[in-house]
């Protein structure tokens, strides 16, 4: 930390660490932002490192992991690629994309990541945390740690855990979860295998996702306590709230949270699903019921379906048209379905992909060139360089209005220089920015690049009403709560129940 920002002059950070994956941390940092902001303080998220293929472009168009994004807003501040300076996203084959300070640098296999990548990791990490201290000097820092923070054979190389907890001499939470079962072996030996001056900065634990009456962990919080001499700060019942999972693979257990739904909706799990957060509006939208497709099957028992964006397009492509999904899709086409396709699921719904400079996942196969499903006249080449921005447009279709959201890809697509390309329509007046045809037996097919267009009320809600006139069902209220106060009702909620349960008040002297 440089000169001009000494550990002694800031407020003490909050690091929250797991004794597994899954343990709890994102939405307890989640939910310790919003307290600490309710309080009157200026929390600001981090994680050093973080692996998702889900993302988010800040203003600056930098990516950074859209767990850290969410927090942001728990704090009531505009996300910012400094807040996650190290993003990795997996592509399969035990290599991922090096994003540092939200710019694309490279690509590294597992085997020789840290060999090329640790000490400019910890580089990009340090200048982060100076750059955020020198814009925010009263600021209190809120850490999310990775995993577990004691995997031997990596803890050497491990750059976001206890490197930056030492750091920053940070407060640091363990917090672990007692539904996967072993809660007292978990934290006990989480503890054992710190160094005594790692465990010295464990200030409290959390038990998370307890059921039934706390009550009845008395003695197990007693037990903890004497064993570790750390106190017990909190035990967070189970909650039900949505969130945006962190690993697409927690796509599978989630569940409609409504029981008499209007519209079902089908949405591709392709094997390198990206930005899968697009459709956390349709989850909060009451009429409708969502369920994840894996493989071939008739597809009308759905009223619109969804291809989402891909970490590797052609690779996802190829996998449609092997498992039968494609032909599925073509067949929904012709029986008057709705399609629409984000990002990558846009670049498939067209007539070729071709990459030349092996970006999209074509280094696995023998072709450069692919067809794509064919519903759309548009045809993409992936180019070299990445295109990331933030988006602001107006809507033609299916309503007139303002659009925000974000774009993250290689792609760049164009309408066919053929007669079936005069039956499409720019669905923006940035006609590049995606385009939808009627079916002549009814049906729309739809593709856009804009990540988060279901969080554009108007336009969400105007999509659906088409849907709902198809099947002769009432309209929606163009007046209904909007998803970005539904997403800060959420989090208002976790925290509300957090702070219920949890005691920070050592944590913050």
């Amino acid at each position: 930390m440089d000169s001009e920002t000494k550990l002694h002059e800031i407020k003490k950070p909050i690091m929250v660490l797991g004794t597994s994956s899954g343990a709890g941390k994102s939405l307890t940092v989640t939910a310790i932002c919003r307290i600490l902001k309710n309080l009157g303080e200026e929390p600001i998220p981090f994680k050093g490192q973080n692996m998702s293929n889900n993302a988010w472009v800040d203003w600056e168009g930098g990516e950074m992991a859209y767990s850290q994004a969410l927090q942001a807003f728990a704090c009531g501040i505009t996300p910012s690629a400094e807040m996650n300076p190290i993003l990795l996203k997996p592509q399969g084959n035990s290599t991922s994309e090096v994003i540092h300070l939200g710019k694309s640098i490279g690509i590294s296999t597992a085997k020789n990541y840290y060999k090329d990548w640790f000490i400019p990791g910890w580089e990009v990490i340090k200048k982060s945390l100076d750059s955020i201290y020198r814009r925010s000097p009263n600021c209190r820092l809120i850490i999310e740690g990775a995993g577990s923070p004691v995997e031997m054979n990596l803890i050497h190389r491990d750059l976001t855990n206890l490197k930056v907890a030492k750091y920053l001499n940070a407060n640091c939470i363990l917090v672990t979860d007692i539904e996967r079962g072993g809660v007292f072996a978990q934290i006990i030996g989480t503890l054992e295998l710190m160094k005594p001056e790692e465990k010295k900065l464990i200030k409290g634990i959390i038990i998370n996702r307890f059921r039934g009456d706390l009550s009845l962990f008395k003695k197990g919080k007693k037990w903890i306590e004497s064993k570790t001499q750390i106190p017990v700060i909190g035990i967070i019942p189970w909650l039900n709230d949505t969130f945006p999972p962190e690993d697409s693979l927690d796509l599978l257990d989630r569940k409609s949270r409504y029981n008499n739904p209007e519209i079902k909706v089908g949405i591709i799990k392709l094997p390198s699903i990206s930005n899968f957060s697009d459709f956390d509006p349709l989850e909060n939208e009451e009429s409708i019921l969502i369920e994840w497709v894996r493989e071939s099957q008739n597809l009308n028992k759905f009223d619109f379906i969804i291809l989402p964006g891909s970490k590797q397009t052609i690779k996802d492509q190829i996998f449609l048209e092997e498992c039968g999904l494609s032909q599925d899709i073509k067949d929904y086409s012709n029986n008057k379905g709705n399609i629409i396709g984000i990002c990558g699921g846009l670049q498939m719904l067209g007539t070729s992909l071709e990459d030349p400079f092996l970006k999209e996942g074509s280094k696995n196969y023998s072709e450069q060139k692919i067809k794509g499903i064919g519903l759309l006249p548009i045809r993409t080449t992936f180019l070299k360089k990445k295109l990331t921005r933030q988006i602001n447009s107006k809507s033609l279709w299916p309503c007139q209005s303002k659009i925000n959201g974000f774009e993250i890809h290689n792609g760049q697509t164009e309408l066919d220089n053929t007669p079936s390309a005069l039956n499409v329509n720019p669905i923006f007046k940035d006609v590049d920015l995606g385009w939808y045809k009627e079916n002549k037996k009814g049906g729309t097919i739809a593709g856009t690049y804009i990540h988060g267009i279901f969080e554009n009320d108007n336009w969400r809600t105007q999509y659906i009403n088409l849907i709902r006139r198809s099947k002769n069902l009432p309209i929606l209220d163009m007046k209904a709560t909007s998803y970005k106060m539904k997403r800060e009702s959420i989090i208002n909620n976790l925290a509300n129940e957090f702070d219920k349960y949890l005691n920070l008040s050592s944590l913050l002297n």
